[in-house]
């Protein structure tokens, strides 16, 4: 681990990949409005697994609610064993552990962003005759801007539908999670999806909801910079800051750079992917100046040669992109500084991948 001038912590994180790949998703997706329950209990196959899911970076700039895709190495952990000491068809949280604001999180299953999702799962599956105990290993702050709450509930739907075998495709885990989103940070899938479903996901509608997996090119190379500062911006009082009204100039514009961006993505442009990112005009500008130094972090980021640069999620994490994972690294550094002279704010940096897998098990215990 290198250590910028600052003395806050930078890391190049690597891959974390499942031993098996095993992807969720494969192609694009329209989705009923009630995913179908099944019939018949399915036994479990083993007596434990563990699932991962990774962070994931919803906007993109002009992309609001609609457009998200997930990053590599950053994520959260969900551990779910058969116990008998849970009563049947119920979910017990035995232990929360990783990051120091997980100790805000409740151990009860229905205030619990993994909880829910693991109990909606358990309910699509007909689970009647076994309790299961679930183990979740913060690896994102809360608050974070990088999908924290989509992580714990894909990584918790993913770990109760293998533990039965896979009975349930995405679409069925997809509900699951906006169940738990829905009650913790709003009803909407620009994080759940891509956190399950790994690249970039656009989301098309909502009644019914209608996903569409955008291809980044596997011969292309692309690096999100990632700075968290140690600030907290709640979802609910960055969406309080949104405007009411939309001036028409405005509308277009941010259509036409949305449009921009999923061309870019689909075209694996990283420059144009990063102007288009860096061109909001009606969601970060209201949010920006709610984070102590973000208008000089993105203005650092330019300056030491990022493609782009935005707010990632609700914030506080800045999100830059370039083409070169070294140049990721001085880029970084740079944000950090700007963070700490001009929001008075310390922040750790990282650089990161693309994940094309999403959730997916990582480990598990035959019975």
């Amino acid at each position: 681990m290198a250590v910028c001038h600052h003395q806050v912590p930078f890391k190049l994180f690597t891959p974390i990949p499942p031993p098996n790949p095993k992807p969720i998703f494969r192609c694009n997706l329209s989705l009923p409005s009630r995913p179908t329950l099944l019939t018949a209990e399915p036994e479990p196959l083993y007596t434990s697994v563990k699932a991962f899911a990774p962070a994931t970076v919803a906007n993109l700039g002009p992309g609001f609610d609609f457009l998200g895709c997930a990053v590599d190495g950053l994520g959260d952990f969900v551990s779910l064993t058969v116990d008998p000491q849970v009563l049947p068809g119920e979910i017990s949280i035995s232990e929360i552990s990783g990051d120091h604001s997980s100790k805000k999180l409740s151990k009860n299953p229905i205030w619990n962003c993994a909880g829910i999702a693991a109990i909606e799962v358990m309910k699509m599956l007909g689970v009647r005759s076994v309790g299961l105990s679930l183990s979740l290993q913060k690896g994102l702050p809360l608050g974070s801007g990088l999908g924290s709450s989509a992580a714990s509930a894909a990584a918790a739907a993913v770990a109760v539908n293998e533990i039965f075998g896979g009975k349930l495709g995405v679409e069925a885990l997809v509900h699951a999670g906006l169940k738990s989103e829905e009650k913790v940070s709003g009803y909407h899938a620009d994080n759940i999806a891509p956190a399950l479903m790994g690249g970039f996901v656009l989301i098309q509608n909502y009644e019914p909801l209608d996903l569409l997996r955008l291809s980044f090119p596997l011969d292309k190379e692309l690096i999100f910079v990632l700075v968290s500062p140690e600030f907290e911006a709640p979802t609910k009082k960055m969406r309080a800051a949104l405007p009411t009204e939309i001036g028409m100039a405005h509308h277009v514009w941010n259509s036409s750079q949305a449009g921009a961006l999923v061309a870019a993505v689909l075209q694996g442009d990283v420059a144009r992917l990063g102007k288009a990112l860096s061109s909001d005009k009606i969601v970060e500008p209201k949010r920006a100046p709610l984070i102590p130094g973000m208008e000089a972090v993105k203005k650092a980021a330019i300056e030491a040669g990022a493609l782009g640069c935005t707010i990632s999620g609700a914030g506080p994490t800045a999100v830059a992109v370039t083409d070169n994972a070294e140049k990721g690294k001085e880029i970084g550094e740079r944000m950090v500084a700007a963070f700490l002279k001009d929001g008075n704010l310390k922040a750790v940096a990282s650089v990161n991948r693309l994940d094309r897998v999403g959730a997916r098990l990582v480990s598990s215990i035959p019975r």
